[in-house]
């Protein structure tokens, strides 16, 4: 049963803190427990951050952190 979770339920998971609970190798409700922990802090999840790429220029998970790091690569890019 791991087997077809870990391919078939968040096969896109780039989150690397596996002992987070909320991390979807713990447990068989994919993303949604991730999501409901950073929608109640007001924070946005670790994969979005990776996706966007670059690096982060605060130390926090919050929206105000990702429109930074979303800021400093509009402004390498010249937008």
């Amino acid at each position: 049963m791991n087997e077809i979770k870990n391919t078939i339920g968040v096969p896109f998971c780039s989150c690397t803190d596996t002992k987070c609970p909320c991390h979807p190798t713990n447990h068989d409700k994919g993303c949604v427990p991730c999501i409901a922990k950073n929608l109640k802090n007001r924070e946005i999840p670790v994969c979005f951050f990776k996706a966007a790429g670059g690096e982060k220029p605060t130390d926090g998970w919050h929206f105000e952190d990702f429109a930074a790091l979303i800021s400093s690569l509009n402004g390498q890019k010249g937008l």
